[in-house]
């Protein structure tokens, strides 16, 4: 059995299915914002997975953020 790692703070990464949860959006909406370079940048594992750190995720986030 694979040995699971907890990562805290800025090494915790994200799946894609967690991101989408939290904006609220299709995965297909964040599949299209990668393709066109807006969405946070990514770590694509040697599996082929996709994932994104919470920092990276949060600072991109920060980004996006509008005067009201």
């Amino acid at each position: 059995m694979a040995q699971q790692r907890n990562f805290t703070g800025s090494r915790q990464l994200l799946k894609i299915s967690e991101v989408c949860e939290e904006l609220d959006v299709a995965e297909s909406t964040f599949y299209d914002w990668r393709a066109k370079g807006r969405g946070p940048r990514c770590i694509k594992l040697p599996n082929g997975s996709v994932r994104i750190r919470r920092a990276v995720f949060e600072a991109w986030l920060e980004t996006r953020e509008e005067a009201a």
